[in-house]
């Protein structure tokens, strides 16, 4: 299931007065927003060349070709950064891109419909997974993104198989760690 582009980073401030900005980057060495071309917005119409600096406080400092000041940094906060899929590597066995699980069917261990994948998080104490839209919950259940909560990941079959922690149930239902 492979997407036209991958989701690398998040303009998240600017830095200082000459137009350099953080960027939290989503990809496993942070550095390594910059290395995969010109990125792009979410519409995929305009392009902006990013140099990594350094890597700071849970951020990437970095310049963006174009931006020479604070005011045009700020400008760019949230925007998100794109890379073309086919500049990205390949995965590996038990590997994935976020994007192509994003969109899957959520199923668990017991059959019941957790709708589907919407969205991954990182909070600090690990990456998470958001499910919504089935018939398991009314509200959207963030599952820890660990062997353990999500056991099986079939990208070609469609889907994820879920097994929440106790007390993720829905009606407040535990179950035997």
């Amino acid at each position: 299931m492979s997407k036209g582009r991958v989701l690398l980073g998040v303009v998240a401030a600017p830095h200082g007065v000459r137009g350099l900005v953080r960027i939290r980057s989503y990809t496993e060495d942070p550095m390594a927003v910059a290395r995969y071309g010109p990125l792009s917005d979410e519409t995929g119409r305009k392009r902006y060349q990013v140099e990594a600096l350094s890597a700071v406080k849970g951020a990437v400092l970095a310049r963006i070709e174009g931006v020479a000041d604070r005011t045009a940094a700020e400008a760019l906060r949230g925007l998100r950064l794109y890379a073309e899929r086919s500049a990205l590597p390949a995965t590996g066995e038990q590997e994935w891109y976020e994007a192509d699980i994003v969109g899957l069917a959520a199923v668990g261990r017991d059959g019941r419909d957790w709708g589907k994948v919407t969205a991954f998080h990182d909070f600090g104490a690990g990456r998470t997974m958001e499910v919504s839209g089935g018939s398991a919950s009314r509200s959207p259940v963030v599952l820890p993104f660990t062997v353990a909560a999500v056991p099986e990941i079939d990208v070609e079959g469609g889907r994820v198989l879920v097994d929440p922690p106790a007390g993720v149930l829905a009606g407040g239902e535990t179950k035997e760690a």
